[in-house]
């Protein structure tokens, strides 16, 4: 079992930045890639971007390419997002998921995290 933590969501104005971290703990060493998704009101669970563990490649959504960076810390077991120049678009709550394709679709994602609250204003 992998046990997701997140933290860093919060209120802001449009164009503002904000950093979202994602802790794992439990069988980390079985996570492939981690990721990030979100979903705003109404509306499906969208993929956000994915980093692949031990390697570090990253695939980002066309929404958020050029704004968004994913990272981690091996050695803290943490994934984070920084978020710039952010959009009312992106308000949403934003979940962190791991799993062993990543692949850009929650349904083959093994573990979540119970999500933060990002809401921009315009």
């Amino acid at each position: 079992q992998v046990r997701l933590v997140e933290s860093g969501g919060g209120l802001l104005q449009a164009g503002g930045s904000l950093r979202l971290s994602c802790a794992a703990s439990g069988r980390t060493n079985s996570i492939y890639a981690m990721a990030w998704f979100r979903q705003a009101p109404g509306k499906e669970r969208e993929f956000v971007t994915r980093i692949i563990w031990n390697g570090g490649m990253t695939y980002y959504a066309d929404s958020v390419k050029g704004r968004f960076t994913i990272s981690r810390d091996k050695a803290k077991n943490t994934m984070y997002l920084q978020m710039n120049s952010l959009k009312p678009e992106d308000t949403a709550v934003y979940y962190c998921a791991a799993g062993n394709l990543g692949v850009t679709s929650p349904a083959e994602y093994d573990y979540w995290g119970q999500g933060t609250q990002v809401t921009v204003s315009s």
